[in-house]
C-alpha cells in the first residue's frame, strides 16, 4: 500500500485495501484481548499485595468481560473454511403468499442491514425486484467485512413467519415464506470455467429515485450462464462496467457453489447416504402470534424477544448453529 504506484490500478488497490481491513479485523480484536489480559493480570497482582477487596472486584469483573470477549474469539476462530473470511452477497426472494412474502423479505433485509451495522460492516444493495404493493420479491446485499460470510452462511434456509396479517381486514393469521441464500464473494482468478459464448448479458435501465436523480441510461446489468440457466442482476454500481464486474463475481460464486455440491455428492457416494447436503430446508420460525418466539430448527436454540431479533440481534443463533456443526465434525 505504500508503493508509488499502488493507485494506478484502482480495482486492484481497492481489493488490496479490503483484504488488509480483513486481516486488520481478525487481528486487532486478539491484541485488544491480550493487552486486557494484561492488565487484569497486573489488577489481581495489585490486589494480592494490597489486600485490597475493592481492586480484587474490579479485577474480577475484568477477567469476567475477558473471558466472555475469549468465548466469542474462540468461536471466529473456528471459522478457518476457505472462503469464511470472504465478503458475501446475501439474497432473499419471497416464497408463495404474494404481499405477505414481500413485505417479509423486506423485513428479513432489514434483519440482515442491522446486523452488519453492528458489526462494523459495509452493506450495500446490489440489485432489488419491488414487491406488486410492498416489499421485495428479490433482494441481494453486499456484506464487506471480516468473516462475514463464515458468519453470515448460517443464514441459508427457508425461514418462516408466522403473524396476524396487516393486510388483511379481517385480522387472520398468515404464514409466510423467504429463502436466503449466502455466497462468498470470490475473486476472477478462482478456479470456475466462464466461457463468454455461454452468456447472454442484457443491459437496462436501473430502477431508483426519480427527477433529477432519475438514471437516463442503461447501466444496469443482467447476466444469464445458459448452461445452467443462472441469472444474476448488479444495478447499484454507478458505470455498466462496474455493474457487469459485480454481476461477474455473483455468478462466479453460484457457478463455485454447484462445483461444490458435484464434489460433495460423489464424497457420499463414497462413505454412503448421510442425507442431503444443501440448504433448501426450513431453518427458523419466528412467530409473533399467538405467541411470541423464534426458533432455530437445527440447533433448538430458541428466544421469546422476537423484537430484538427484527432488528438485527441474531448472534445467538450463529454462534449455536457454529458450536453445534464443530460438536458433528
Amino acid at each position: 500500500m505504500g508503493a508509488a504506484d499502488f493507485w494506478q490500478n484502482q480495482e486492484k488497490a481497492q481489493e488490496t485495501i479490503q483484504a488488509f481491513k480483513s486481516l486488520k479485523g481478525v487481528v486487532e480484536p486478539w491484541e485488544s484481548l491480550a493487552s486486557e489480559v494484561e492488565d487484569t493480570e497486573t489488577l489481581f497482582e495489585l490486589a494480592s499485595e494490597e489486600g485490597d477487596s475493592s481492586t480484587l472486584a474490579e479485577a474480577q469483573r475484568e477477567l469476567a468481560s475477558a473471558s466472555a470477549k475469549f468465548e466469542k474469539l474462540e468461536l471466529s476462530a473456528l471459522l478457518s473454511g476457505k472462503y469464511d473470511g470472504a465478503n458475501c452477497f446475501v439474497g432473499i426472494h419471497a416464497g408463495a403468499g404474494g404481499t405477505e412474502s414481500c413485505d417479509w423479505v423486506a423485513m428479513l433485509s432489514r434483519l440482515y442491514i442491522r446486523w452488519m451495522e453492528d458489526h462494523k460492516y459495509e452493506s450495500s444493495v446490489i440489485d432489488s425486484v419491488p414487491g406488486d404493493e410492498t416489499g421485495y420479491r428479490s433482494i441481494t446485499i453486499l456484506a464487506k467485512g471480516p468473516l462475514a460470510y463464515g458468519y453470515l452462511k448460517c443464514e441459508s434456509g427457508v425461514h418462516r413467519l408466522v403473524r396476524i396479517s396487516p393486510f388483511d381486514s379481517s385480522g387472520r393469521r398468515h404464514t409466510s415464506f423467504a429463502a436466503v441464500d449466502v455466497i462468498p464473494e470470490v475473486n476472477e482468478d478462482t478456479e470456475v470455467d466462464i466461457r463468454e459464448e455461454d452468456l447472454r448479458v442484457d443491459y437496462f435501465r436501473a430502477s431508483g429515485a426519480g427527477g433529477q436523480h432519475v438514471n437516463k441510461t442503461d447501466s444496469a446489468v443482467r447476466i444469464t450462464h445458459q448452461p445452467t440457466g443462472i441469472v444474476v442482476s448488479c444495478q447499484n454500481e454507478r458505470s455498466q462496467h462496474a455493474n457487469r464486474r459485480t454481476a461477474m463475481k455473483m455468478l462466479r460464486a453460484r457457478l463455485l457453489r454447484i462445483k461444490e455440491k458435484e464434489q460433495q455428492a460423489e464424497l457420499a457416494k463414497l462413505y454412503g447416504d448421510k442425507g442431503e447436503i444443501a440448504w433448501g430446508n426450513q431453518i427458523r420460525s419466528y412467530v409473533l402470534q399467538p405467541y411470541t418466539m423464534v426458533k432455530d430448527h437445527r440447533t433448538e436454540e430458541q428466544t421469546g424477544n422476537v423484537n430484538a431479533v427484527l432488528d438485527g440481534s441474531i448472534d445467538r443463533f450463529i454462534e449455536a448453529y457454529l458450536r453445534h456443526q464443530l460438536s458433528n465434525n
